[in-house]
């Protein structure tokens, strides 16, 4: 599980994406002034950390500025409202790889969370289905599922896919023996076993909603 750590001196908005990040299976640390954030920094090690400027007792510029310095090289995504082309340049100067303005869709910050922790391709989530794509490792709430090696590839070739669907001839290049009934009984099982939503796409083949 990646861990992330927040500084952040809003209680309503820290809850909010406390919350928000953990239900997408992020741990989360929260400091609410600088000086707990530099202090946290050093007792833990962080997959990200997620800043604020603005905050009482050393702001997040200064505080990156600081981690920077020490040799900490933990991508790092500044959050605030300050959107002036100065303030975005010395977060950059400070050495934010990235900078989001706020207000800002919870859903954009997961996006860009995701890319700059490498898990955008590797780990990918849909409802209670979890599937780690460099280990190709299979989870059904929490659960490590264990499918045949046909199965295994369909799977993962509607999960790549995903949300646009795959031809039929496709996928048949994945079965031994490659015929329209033995696809379909392969798809009836994945989504009897992994409770997932796979739909016959007319014309198309088929792909996972």
């Amino acid at each position: 599980m990646n861990r992330i750590l927040l500084l952040e001196d809003d209680p309503n908005l820290s809850k909010g994406l406390i919350k928000y990040l953990q239900k997408n299976g992020y741990a989360v640390d929260w400091a609410k002034h600088g000086e707990e954030a530099i202090d946290l920094s050093y007792q833990n090690d962080y997959d990200l950390y997620l800043l604020d400027i603005n905050v009482p007792l050393l702001n997040g510029i200064d505080l990156l500025t600081a981690l920077r310095e020490s040799g900490d090289m933990t991508p790092t995504i500044i959050i605030s409202a300050q959107v002036d082309v100065g303030s975005v340049t010395k977060g950059f100067i400070a050495g934010a790889d990235d900078y989001l303005k706020k207000p800002f869709d919870p859903e954009e910050l997961l996006i860009r969370i995701k890319a700059k922790t490498s898990t955008l391709q590797q780990r990918i989530k849909l409802k209670n289905l979890e599937i780690n794509m460099d280990t190709e490792e299979i989870f059904l709430d929490g659960e490590q599922q264990f499918l045949g090696e046909v199965q295994k590839r369909i799977l993962l070739s509607l999960v790549r896919n995903y949300p646009n669907p795959v031809t039929k001839e496709e996928l048949l290049l994945l079965l031994e023996k490659p015929t329209d009934l033995a696809l379909r009984v392969h798809i009836s099982k994945l989504k009897k076993t992994l409770d997932v939503d796979i739909k016959s796409v007319r014309g198309v083949g088929y792909q996972i909603i």
